[in-house]
């Protein structure tokens, strides 16, 4: 039996590309996002989704998490991940109506980091006698921390983990979970019994404690208190202007009910 040679222009087992030029409605992506070590498949992906977004679009939570099925826990957790590395930042912002809303930035270049550019004339024949050079080493890049909200929304958050070592929050997390607290409390819910739903039960595996706490903010959040009715309105004391005996309630001094009907039977 004959034994089959596999020549060089066999191909070689792996991933083979059949590309096709795009023209339109395409989106560039850098290899330093799309091969990422440190990001999940789930993170890569959605970077690449919000950045072939238009310029506008919503890309909260809940809008992401409608249109994918990873749910809202693996998108906020994601979501993190991309802050963490520089490709997304998002901030609580104020509108002019006075509603809080997040404003999301995403980032195809994560800020302070230049993608490398290759040698224009790199050097062939290295001379073999000279020592090379080692290259100087990337300075780290430096992000300042965010800044801790504050109120008793916040300071709740943060005494969870007096409670259990488990809830210890980031301060990303905390400005998270701040507005949801907050509409707790708008409800007229005491913060002990906030304090208490956050902490009822909490499940032996607690891999993402802002995840769970988000969920339970969101989905167990009291109803607004109902409307107070309206007081009702009680006339002052008059005394009767006739015989200054009879006090009786009316809006405005005056005979009373007896010297009235006295009048009337007098008059017929």
């Amino acid at each position: 039996m004959d034994t089959q040679h596999l020549n060089a222009g066999c191909p070689r087992a792996g991933v083979i590309h059949a590309n096709t030029p795009q023209t339109r409605r395409y989106t560039v992506v850098g290899n330093h996002l799309a091969q990422h070590e440190h990001l999940s498949l789930t993170a890569i992906g959605l970077a690449v989704h919000i950045q072939s977004l238009p310029t506008g679009s919503p890309a909260g939570i809940k809008e992401l998490a409608a249109c994918f099925p990873e749910g809202e826990i693996r998108i906020a957790t994601a979501l993190r991940e991309l802050e963490a590395h520089g490709y997304l930042a998002r901030t609580r912002v104020r509108r002019p109506d006075g509603r809080i809303t997040t404003r999301t930035v995403s980032y195809n270049q994560p800020p302070g980091e230049t993608p490398r550019e290759p040698d224009p004339d790199p050097d062939p024949d290295p001379d073999p006698d000279k020592a090379p050079v080692p290259a100087p080493e990337p300075e780290p890049v430096r992000r300042e921390a965010p800044d801790l909200p504050e109120g008793p929304a916040a300071e709740l958050l943060l005494d969870l983990r007096r409670h259990d070592p488990r809830l210890l929050l980031s301060v990303r997390d905390v400005r998270h979970l701040v507005p949801g607290v907050e509409a707790w409390l708008a409800r007229g819910a005491a913060p002990d019994a906030v304090r208490r739903t956050l902490l009822a039960t909490l499940p032996d595996d607690l891999d993402h404690p802002a995840g769970l706490l988000s969920y339970r903010l969101t989905n167990l959040l009291p109803p607004p208190l109902p409307a107070e009715p309206p007081v009702r309105k009680v006339d002052p004391i008059q005394f009767c202007v006739k015989c200054e005996e009879v006090a009786f309630r009316a809006p405005e001094p005056g005979p009373c009910p007896r010297c009235r009907e006295a009048a009337g039977t007098a008059a017929a």
